[in-house]
């Protein structure tokens, strides 16, 4: 079930946010209309911003709940109470970040990060974007995506990486082959942003992580070839 947790400061509204597993359905922006809304009212239940996204670095300033949806973007940031902000991810990083302005009041932003956009600096975006909205202290927590021993990599592009984010992006997969660390590729970036990448936890992998069951606790394309997506939600309780 999705892991959710939620963000205070004195005097301010809280932060909420929740990153789904395969079990609590499939949030592909091509999932059956139907289906798709009920899933997405059970795992925030106002109205989302959804992207379409394209792997790049765009990010849009949501002003009213809903705002935005289904944009070409890969990022949102917002401070409108009860506008949920939503990314939608296989095995690419899904990024959700808080902080509080000198006021304490909240804002909130959400990233999806493949290695593209990763290059290109939709992280970084992201965080400035948030500043520009007047946080001071941007936090961040980063959700399940693919691991490294599950990520093989072209040897090419994986130079670039590193000569882009250092070289502890660079790994291996259980058999040997070139991979890349996605998750410390975000950390980088995150601290290139002057983000605290020490407080992101570790995330699961979407492509090997199971269920005691022994069945796939997420959607993920690489090691399935899945279309189902998860999808990783932030949103200012009203």
């Amino acid at each position: 079930m999705a892991d959710r947790g939620s963000e205070s400061h004195p005097s301010s509204p809280e932060v909420h946010w929740a990153f789904s597993e395969r079990s609590d359905g499939d949030f592909a922006v091509t999932a059956p209309e139907g289906s798709l809304h009920a899933d997405r009212h059970r795992l925030a239940a106002r109205p989302w911003t959804w992207l379409h996204q394209v792997h790049g670095s765009i990010v849009v300033v949501v002003n009213a709940a809903g705002e935005h949806a289904g944009v070409d973007a890969d990022a949102a940031v917002t401070a409108v109470a009860g506008a949920v902000l939503a990314v939608q991810t296989a095995d690419c990083a899904p990024v959700l970040l808080w902080g509080w302005t000198a006021a304490g009041a909240p804002v909130i932003g959400a990233a999806h990060a493949g290695w593209r956009g990763l290059y290109d600096g939709v992280v970084e975006n992201t965080v400035a974007a948030l500043r520009r909205l007047g946080a001071s202290e941007v936090h961040a927590r980063l959700g399940p995506c693919i691991s490294a021993p599950a990520y093989e990599f072209s040897a090419t592009d994986l130079t670039t990486m590193a000569l882009r984010f250092g070289p502890d992006v660079v790994a291996g997969t259980a058999d040997g082959a070139p991979a890349l660390d996605m998750a410390e590729a975000v950390r980088s970036a995150l601290r290139s942003a002057r983000v605290d990448a020490g407080a992101t936890v570790t995330p699961d992998c979407t492509a090997t992580a199971l269920t005691a069951q022994g069945e796939p606790r997420f959607w993920s394309w690489r090691a399935r070839a899945d279309i189902g997506r998860q999808a990783s939600v932030i949103w200012i309780e009203p």
